[in-house]
């Protein structure tokens, strides 16, 4: 796993028990480390040590911009997700980062298959580079036992869930989730890309994605609205429906309901697995508009049922 680039990497484990191993591999396999509170501490004194965690983000962010560093890590209190910021202290999103990984694995293992989950970007369906590798790439219902299980039924190279569960198989890993391997995986585009982080994203397609959005609704009940949508979402496409001037071009129900317009724009309601809600998740190609119109579509056909409350977060 040892890099040839010299890779300037910020290294952030909350005070999680990534501090004690994430530092030491990374400088191991060949990066310069600048570590960001990786001092056991039970109390988490400055933040969650969880990769979505506003805070921090923030602070990952603030330290790569600071030290001038390629990229900036920050893993969970188990280490077994991470987070990536670019060398511009930017984000990216869980699903960007799966599939830059899964880009550069292919070029060295053609023919392979990769999972990603319901909630993943729509640029994986398309991607030339995986196409013209041959490699295949399977939706499956979220969860990370439900990813973890199927990388190993259909012998996967790779599994990628949206919140940042990565699963890697032989020859790379062993098949469960590991954010210290994501981040080697990451390393390794680095190295084999004449590239800065920044460079790399910005030349993907530019998507218009919303948050994870959950409308409240009952546990006894949200399976059976989801069923109830789905059906509504199959008239749709039978009936010619029009969405934000668009027909639906498919429809994919292995976890909830994942309906794909014509120029590849998305929706998705599912049924959440631990709470009482549901969960919304829309993404367009050319505008917020078109994601806020999909959007609105969707809360409509959710809120004819009547059995569908208010959302922890809305766009």
């Amino acid at each position: 796993n040892k890099i040839n680039k010299k890779i300037k990497a910020v290294v952030a484990c909350g005070n999680g028990t990534a501090g004690v191993f994430a530092p030491q591999i990374l400088r191991e396999i060949g990066c310069d480390v600048v570590e960001l509170d990786c001092n056991l501490d039970y109390t988490f004194p400055k933040y969650n040590p969880n990769p979505e965690d506003m805070k921090m983000l923030h602070a990952i962010s603030e330290a790569v911009i600071k030290n001038k560093a390629d990229i900036g890590f920050g893993f969970d209190g188990d280490g077994d997700r991470v987070g990536v910021i670019d060398d511009k202290g930017r984000e990216i999103f869980s699903d960007k980062i799966g599939l830059l990984i899964a880009r550069n694995i292919s070029n060295k293992h053609k023919g392979q298959k990769f999972i990603i989950d319901v909630k993943s970007t729509c640029l994986y369906s398309n991607d030339e580079v995986l196409k013209n590798n041959n490699c295949e790439v399977i939706f499956w219902k979220t969860g990370h036992s439900h990813i973890k299980r199927k990388v190993k039924e259909t012998k996967s190279i790779a599994g990628f869930e949206k919140s940042g569960h990565f699963f890697f198989n032989q020859p790379i890993g062993f098949g469960f989730d590991d954010g210290i391997m994501s981040a080697i995986q990451v390393c390794h585009l680095l190295n084999n890309e004449n590239k800065k982080m920044s460079e790399i994203i910005d030349a993907l397609p530019m998507t218009y994605q919303t948050p994870t959005m959950a409308p409240f609704c009952k546990d006894e009940e949200k399976y059976q609205v989801v069923d109830l949508i789905t059906k509504q979402f199959k008239e749709f496409k039978e009936n010619k429906t029009k969405i934000n001037d668009q027909l639906i071009k498919e429809i994919i129900t292995i976890n909830g309901v994942r309906f794909v317009l014509e120029d590849d724009s998305w929706g998705l309601i599912r049924a959440s697995s631990n709470k009482p809600s549901l969960v919304v998740v829309v993404e367009t190609l050319k505008s917020n508009q078109d994601t806020k119109n999909i959007f609105n579509f969707i809360d409509k056909t959710l809120q004819k049922t009547g059995k569908v409350g208010e959302y922890d977060q809305k766009i």
